[in-house]
């Protein structure tokens, strides 16, 4: 794509690009605190305040552990909860609700200790990373939805991808402010609280940029609110509420919850197992998400200091520049990714690629650690040094964002709320288990900690390979076509090398598949026969046949701005 198209498209969807950027805004406050508290924990002002270096280097493992992962607790709770708040108030409210949360969080984080002894400031500060973790947990599964919900198609994995960007961006900045205070601010309290406070910018930012922005259209039509929807819509893309975009999108999206509105929260979650395909497609989002976690990204994001000092770089100021560097790879790489990868490879060769180099690099750096078992510089450590940073450049190219757009493509319409604070919810708890863990692995197993992320990330892309299809392209109400017939055949079929292992086997495109599908709908209402076109099961449902009638009324055209 050359870049004068690229410009033009940038101001053809101008208004769907700020959307994305307010809402993704929230996750420059995930990412800064995940850069944020490895950095403070190396910091020898941070140790002495709360009498850290005066524990065994095992009680100071499990007090690090302890106060990196009582944020992602809190984050669990907040992402479980999304689905509720989302459903029951909107999208947007929830999300403004989450930055006032965060903020709360953030100050409370920045004063403790203040007027009281060191111990009682080392529990107030598990509670305000417990608090504000329930404000990123909320921001963190809400954030996909809601972008995913307003993009256009066409940007859709561009616009969904940009999260990881945001996060890129939370890391290399909280990494260089913790470099540059190591480097500028004398030894005492202020050295520590400034990466904090500092924290706070991006938490109102992200409040003051949603204000601007429109509620989710199809929330507003799963509340019966088209007026207000087809006004998101025109907002969105840039057209007149009467234009071709909005009102075919509009019905669209009517289409889908034909005879699926106000569905509680109690109510979603009992129909992610009404059947196998929808149990599959609520599944696999909470799947992608346990399976980033033990790619190793955060093991690293935490404890990076830490991990280049075992390396052999030895001073508290020098593993932070070389975090600080790690931060600047990984941002700038994403950025690549995002403007000229995402779309044109697709989502499965990105996770499948992506997968298999991270986990070579995790590999190599845990043998180099099995050879070297004590920190000192060799030949080998700039190799070992160099792996690390490729491992943040593979893991950018496909497990950092690609596995929020997935999944929150494949989640079914009506239950993308309840199927993404799950997957959001996994991401949580098991960011706190390793973030409880992985300071515990370094102690006792060293180089198999690393063993056990390279060898995971192998077995993810394995995964990938054959377990998801590929949605790139695909309005997000015709990604269920592609769960219908052989999902092995139509899975491997659209996996790297996947044609050539199936030989003359293929599966039906989704047009194919629509067309057969609305065939066999009309048939059931005109003749009263029981076949379907859903892969042929018998008793279709009033709602499949409303939801199919609609669906037939529109008039398919391929325009850009559809969503």
């Amino acid at each position: 794509m050359n870049l004068r198209k690229e410009l033009d498209e940038l101001i053809q969807y101008r208004n769907a690009y700020f959307l994305a950027f307010a809402a993704t805004t929230g996750y420059v406050c995930f990412g800064w605190d995940i850069g944020l508290i490895g950095g403070v924990l190396a910091l020898p002002s941070f140790q002495q305040y709360f009498g850290l270096d005066k524990e065994s280097a095992a009680t100071r493992a499990a007090l690090s552990g302890n106060i990196v992962s009582v944020l992602q607790a809190g984050g669990f709770f907040g992402a479980i909860s999304s689905s509720w708040f989302a459903t029951r108030y909107g999208r947007k409210p929830s999300l403004l609700a989450s930055a006032v949360i965060f903020v709360i969080g953030s100050v409370i984080q920045s004063i403790v200790g203040i007027g009281s002894a060191p111990a009682v400031g080392l529990k107030l500060l598990y509670f305000s990373r417990f608090f504000g973790g329930v404000g990123v947990g909320l921001m963190a599964a809400l954030v996909p939805t809601y972008v995913s919900e307003c993009a256009p198609r066409a940007i859709r994995g561009r616009c969904t991808g940009s999260i990881e960007v945001a996060v890129g961006l939370g890391n290399m900045l909280s990494f260089w402010v913790n470099y540059g205070v190591a480097l500028n601010i004398p030894m005492g309290e202020l050295q520590w609280r400034i990466p904090i406070i500092a924290q706070l910018i991006p938490g109102v930012l992200f409040f003051i940029f949603m204000l601007f922005q429109p509620e989710s259209p199809r929330w507003l039509v799963e509340k019966g609110r088209y007026e207000d929807a087809a006004k998101s819509l025109a907002y969105i893309a840039r057209s007149d509420l009467s234009s071709s975009s909005v009102q075919l999108t509009l019905s669209e999206i009517r289409a889908d919850f034909a005879g699926r509105r106000k569905l509680s929260f109690v109510s979603q979650f009992r129909k992610m197992g009404e059947n196998k395909i929808t149990a599959l497609r609520c599944a696999i989002p909470s799947i992608l998400t346990f399976l980033q976690q033990w790619s190793g990204t955060n093991a690293i994001n935490y404890y990076a200091p830490q991990i280049f000092a075992s390396l052999g770089i030895a001073s508290t100021t020098a593993s932070l520049f070389a975090t600080g560097i790690y931060g600047v790879v990984k941002f700038a790489v994403t950025c690549l990714v995002l403007a000229f990868v995402i779309e044109s490879w697709g989502r499965k060769r990105t996770l499948f690629y992506g997968g298999l180099a991270q986990g070579l690099m995790m590999l190599w750096i845990g043998a180099y650690a099995a050879i070297h078992p004590e920190p000192r510089v060799v030949p080998a450590t700039y190799a070992s040094i160099v792996a690390i940073y490729l491992y943040g450049v593979f893991f950018c190219l496909g497990w950092g964002f690609t596995p929020l757009i997935l999944g929150s493509e494949i989640a079914p319409g009506h239950l993308r709320p309840a199927v993404m604070s799950l997957a959001s919810g996994m991401t949580w708890l098991f960011t706190y288990v390793i973030a409880q863990i992985t300071p515990i692995m370094l102690d006792r197993i060293r180089w198999g900690t690393y063993v056990v992320f390279g060898v995971a990330s192998v077995v993810m892309a394995v995964w990938v390979w054959v377990g998801v299809p590929e949605t790139t392209g695909v309005p997000l109400e015709d990604v269920r076509w592609l769960f219908e017939g052989s999902l092995w055949v139509r899975f491997v079929q659209d996996a790297p090398g996947g044609r050539w292992v199936l030989g003359a086997r293929r599966a039906l495109s989704v047009e194919e598949l629509k067309k057969a599908g609305a065939a066999g709908v009309m048939v059931a209402v005109e003749g009263g026969s029981q076949r379907s076109g859903h892969g042929g099961k018998s008793g279709v449902t009033s709602e499949e046949i409303d939801r199919e009638k609609m669906r037939a009324s529109v008039v398919v055209v391929d325009d850009p701005l559809i969503i």
